[in-house]
């Protein structure tokens, strides 16, 4: 496959999870909990990747089994509920400015772990640039500083917990396929996410499945936006490097509004296009002088 290709593949992953949201509060408008959506996107998702990856139930030692665990839990179960929780206690403008602080995380976590991977300044420079056109993306032009410290502290928890899933990725890439991977995600992400309906119990109905529009937007989730998307996504880690492709988490704001923009009918001002402009110019200019990983 050519290089470029890698590139339009994490545009498209991108662009899928920046549509999640409307999914999202669609099933929220049918009273089903945060929680209620991660586990059965997760246990669909799971299902799914049975039909491609059944052969082998165990990693191949006890360390990557553990590191296996740990991807569910960082960039899984956990990940999803600090963002979520985060999104509660904050302003979601401040927690999807903080998320988008994923790459600089990465970048360092990287750093602080692969002793020969440096960082240039204009890989820096190009990085801040990015998030200033989030920020610009993500406030429109009405910037308040409105913080709240536990939630706006969750969100670069999410954030930074995203950089050590990266990190752990690019472990097992080598080692394991795509799918084993991706299934051993969902599979430990569930049982993770169990102990959460102690508190608060499971939501289950017919109208889950009789309902069009619930299970319409319960199969994108389970199917597009974790199992497809996840597989892709480790596919681009593995292709175009750890930094490289978490660059890309920089549009998810740009994504989100364009899909708002063609799903709910919201207008898109010309601060918007000069934020995407931004983003686009700060990731061309991070991806033309990142280091080698």
């Amino acid at each position: 496959m050519k290089p470029y290709a890698y590139h339009l593949i994490a545009i498209l992953t991108i662009g899928v999870w920046g549509t999640t949201f409307v999914s999202t509060k669609t099933l929220l408008s049918h009273d089903l909990s945060p929680v209620d959506i991660i586990f059965y996107r997760f246990l669909l998702a799971y299902i799914c990747l049975w039909t491609v990856s059944y052969r082998n139930l165990w990693a191949k030692s006890l360390t990557d089994e553990l590191l296996l665990m740990g991807a569910a839990l960082t960039g899984g179960s956990v990940y999803f509920l600090t963002e979520n929780t985060a999104l509660s206690l904050s302003y979601a403008s401040n927690v999807s400015l903080i998320v988008c602080t994923a790459p600089l995380f990465t970048a360092f976590v990287v750093r602080l772990f692969y002793k020969d991977y440096h960082l240039s300044l204009p890989f820096i420079g190009g990085s801040f640039l990015a998030l200033a056109g989030v920020a610009v993306v993500v406030f429109n032009g009405h910037f308040i500083l409105n913080l709240n410290p536990l939630g706006d502290l969750l969100a670069f928890s999410a954030a930074l917990l995203w950089a050590f899933y990266s990190l752990i990725i690019k472990k097992l890439n080598g080692k394991y396929s795509t799918a084993f991977i991706t299934r051993k995600i969902f599979f430990y992400g569930l049982i993770s996410i169990l102990p959460c309906f102690l508190y608060e119990p499971l939501h289950f109905s017919r109208h889950l499945i009789t309902t069009p529009v619930v299970a319409a937007n319960l199969l994108f989730l389970g199917v597009v936006a974790s199992m497809l998307c996840y597989m892709s996504w480790n596919v681009v880690l593995k292709h175009l490097g750890t930094v490289r492709a978490s660059n890309y988490i920089y549009f998810n704001p740009v994504m989100t509004l364009l899909s708002a923009s063609l799903i709910l009918g919201e207008s898109l001002t010309p601060i918007f296009l000069f934020g995407a402009i931004l983003v686009l110019g700060g990731v061309f200019l991070a991806d033309r002088h990142l280091m080698r990983e």
